[in-house]
């Protein structure tokens, strides 16, 4: 169970234990059994009003403090210096009209503006030290009084992060601290996706699983299951951006759509694809890589291969060997917010025309930098339908 919620329930079980305190105590004390303009109840009747007054006594502590724990050291500080101040002043006037004769004053007419000048005084002295306490400088205090407030730090992850699978190689290395928390609704998406009938997407969910199993099992991570949920909300997406409001926490995850709306509603992201964007790329262009042809690409004679971690590799002329693996040269690497993609051509290909270029000396219709730009356009046009 998530310790914030832990907390909050403790904090239900002192408030309510309070109230019911006072209910007991005004229930035994019984302070309105000599009150005159009850004579028509009996005992047991005041011993029950009792009881109900102080609930109300404790229900309206319990609402002043729901509302100061909220304040700021400084405001604190200002509201109780300002309400002693105003104290002072109003037992230094109240003094002054007690000493006045009966003849001039009454003594009912005394003791009204005593209590209301003693309200009047504490009530403006609390407001306008509240109001004022930001100006306080709590440097002379030595530092006895902080006003740091310790945020927690929670980052939510969503399940295409999770099925990624690189959020288990940041966290291993140090550079995501936190709680990280993942909410009961994703993992019945995950358990949903690794038990569908399409292989592909059983496999992705499988690595999901693997990959969260691999969180759990790191030493160094505090990992924590919540079952918030929200019925009414019927997409993951938007149950994410509600619990990541509720707990003011950051939702990680490879989602661009997400990273839109969840901005838009105040949530902050943090987005892998960013920070592998911010790095450099696994592989560079000349560079060899093995590949497995699974399908065919969306331009002519294209296919298209998958590293393990998800990423696209569209291979030029490379439709005839779709189920085999091919030795393929990187010629470019694309990173954006939306994923990486490498672009390249067969092995064979790279030599042969590398040893044309430079045995042929009849200039061609189509010279290297035109088909370098014509491929360039292609793998433009091949993004853009992607995204």
């Amino acid at each position: 169970m998530l310790k914030f919620l832990s907390m909050k329930s403790d904090v239900l079980i002192f408030r309510v234990g309070f109230i019911i305190l006072l209910a007991l105590m005004g229930f035994l004390l019984n302070p309105l059994r000599e009150t005159q303009r009850l004579g028509v109840f009996d005992e047991s009747t005041r011993r029950i009003l009792s009881s109900l007054l102080g609930a109300i006594i404790a229900v309206a502590m319990v609402g002043f403090e729901m509302r100061v724990r909220r304040a700021t050291i400084k405001t604190l500080l200002g509201a109780a210096i300002g309400s002693i101040l105003g104290i002072i002043g109003a037992y230094l006037i109240g003094m002054l009209i007690s000493s006045q004769e009966t003849r001039a004053v009454p003594a009912e007419m005394k003791t009204f503006l005593t209590v209301t000048l003693a309200f009047f005084m504490a009530y403006i002295g609390l407001m306008v030290g509240a109001a004022k306490g930001e100006y306080l400088d709590l440097s002379i205090l030595g530092g006895i009084f902080t006003d740091k407030q310790a945020r927690r730090d929670y980052k939510i992850l969503d399940t295409s992060v999770i099925i990624d699978g690189r959020i288990a190689d940041v966290a291993e290395t140090g550079f995501l601290g936190g709680t990280l928390i993942i909410p009961q609704f994703i993992l019945r998406e995950l358990q949903q996706v690794a038990d569908s009938a399409d292989s592909s997407k059983r496999q992705r969910g499988r690595r999901g699983l693997d990959m969260l199993q691999r969180l759990r099992n790191n030493s160094n991570l505090d990992i924590q299951i919540v079952e918030t949920d929200y019925p009414a909300v019927k997409e993951v997406d938007l149950k994410l951006i509600e619990l990541g409001q509720e707990l003011d926490a950051v939702i990680v995850t490879n989602d661009f759509n997400l990273n839109k709306v969840s901005q838009l509603r105040g949530v902050s992201v943090l987005n892998i694809n960013e920070l592998a964007n911010a790095l450099k790329p696994v592989v560079l262009p000349g560079e060899a890589m093995r590949v497995f042809i699974l399908k065919e690409g969306k331009e002519y004679n294209q296919g298209v291969a998958y590293l393990d971690d998800g990423t696209m590799v569209v291979v030029d002329n490379a439709r005839r060997l779709i189920g085999k693996t091919a030795d393929v040269a990187v010629t470019s690497v694309l990173q954006t917010t939306a994923g990486k993609m490498i672009f390249g051509r067969l092995w064979e290909e790279k030599e042969r025309e590398e040893t044309y270029e430079t045995s042929n000396n009849i200039d061609e219709s189509r010279s290297p930098s035109f088909r370098k730009a014509t491929r360039e356009l292609r793998q433009t046009t091949i993004i853009e339908e992607i995204e």
